[in-house]
């Protein structure tokens, strides 16, 4: 698979809350190929503190010409990022891993949970296209209706009305997105296609599996090379051993990966 190293230009900055941005940054190279899913490796300093590179999804490309980085600042290197200004220059590694594979066949879902649903919107916008006649059912949560409402506008902006779930019921359900789920008419048959904390995929996963839904899950982890050599973000796997976030996935089926149930 293609894959571009480049100083990209960072063209618009938005603040969604004190600590939620959302870049957008100039790449023919990557945008033109990213896939919905995949992720880049940004060096968010200039020198060589912090070291390594940060994993952020792709959240959405426009015009092969721009992609999108959703982030929320949780440490030193986002930290720098956050202050960031339009016109500087980030050097990018990316696309990189596999993402996710859309059946039109099925009904299909999202569902997303806080920064995890970043790539959902590349997602929505990549199955508007190859499954006109079938739009997703879309289901966000958040801790609060802040961090929220624009994330819902975008995909509203697609034609796609999302169900929303927030912690403190600031918005839609008051709770978690698989009471959500219970709730809505999936059909016999449901693809399920999910990203954000682990708990909640956990618990999305043991939903689909009760009704024998396909899952496809996007896997957060720490990342420091995203190419497979650090052995920094391994996950296990049904058929024993570990797995590779950032080149076997970071999207998996569901059923591939051992989930810890408490």
């Amino acid at each position: 698979m293609s894959q571009f190293q480049e100083k990209t230009q960072i063209t618009r900055i938005e603040r969604f809350t004190e600590d939620i941005l959302r870049l957008t940054l100039e790449s023919p190279e990557i945008a033109s190929i990213a896939k919905p899913g995949q992720f880049v490796m940004i060096r968010t300093g200039n020198s060589s503190d912090p070291l390594l590179r940060r994993p952020f999804s792709i959240s959405q490309t426009s015009n092969n010409l721009h992609f999108q980085v959703l982030f929320k600042v949780v440490g030193r290197g986002t930290s720098i990022l956050a202050h960031c200004r339009e016109g500087e220059f980030l050097s990018v590694l990316g696309p990189l891993g596999n993402g996710f594979t859309i059946d039109c066949r099925n009904r299909n879902c999202l569902v997303g949970g806080g920064m995890g649903i970043a790539p959902l919107l590349f997602l929505a916008k990549a199955m508007l296209r190859k499954c006109p006649d079938t739009p997703p059912i879309v289901v966000l949560g958040s801790r609060n209706r802040e961090e929220l409402t624009t994330l819902v506008y975008d995909f509203a902006e697609l034609g796609l009305s999302a169900y929303t779930a927030t912690d403190d019921g600031s918005l839609g359900h008051h709770g978690l997105v698989t009471e959500v789920l219970e709730t809505l008419d999936l059909g016999a048959d449901c693809t399920n296609y999910v990203c954000g904390p682990h708990p909640m995929m956990t618990a999305v996963h043991l939903f689909c599996k009760k009704r024998n839904y396909s899952c496809q899950v996007s896997m957060e982890t720490s990342m420091a090379c995203g190419m497979g050599a650090c052995l920094g973000c391994i996950v296990p796997v049904e058929k024993g051993g570990y797995g590779h976030a950032c080149t076997d996935g970071p999207v998996f089926d569901a059923k591939e990966l051992v989930w810890e149930v408490k």
